[in-house]
């Protein structure tokens, strides 16, 4: 059973910025691909960014492209979100899941943690 802990959400102004952080266990780490999803009150969740198992490959939701960075540590059993000139409509419950590919990216494990909350205020 994984275990996913998500921390470092908050209140922030417009043009600010957040770093989230995702500690993994329960599973090996290293053997998948990671990414951030989110979900904002009234909305599915949705892809947000995926790293490889490596980090050497990323991909970025259109909407934060040029902003968001993700990064992976494998030696803590950690990922990152780096979210840079944030906006209001960034605000949502932060996610972190391994990856699968499909139409879009999507959460490998049928379990989730208990996310983070980003209010972005304009």
């Amino acid at each position: 059973q994984v275990q996913l802990v998500e921390s470092g959400g908050g209140l922030v102004q417009a043009g600010g910025s957040l770093r989230l952080s995702c500690a993994a266990s329960g599973r090996t780490f290293s053997n998948y691909a990671w990414g951030w999803f989110r979900q904002a009150p009234g909305k599915e969740r949705e892809f947000v960014a995926r790293i490889s198992w490596g980090g050497g490959s990323t991909d970025y939701a259109d909407s934060v492209k040029g902003r968001f960075t993700i990064s992976r540590d494998n030696a803590k059993n950690t990922v990152y979100l780096q979210m840079n000139s944030l906006k209001p409509e960034d605000t949502a419950v932060y996610y972190c899941n391994a990856a699968k590919a499909g139409t879009t990216w999507a959460g490998l494990f049928d379990s989730w943690g208990q996310g983070t909350q980003v209010t972005v205020s304009s």
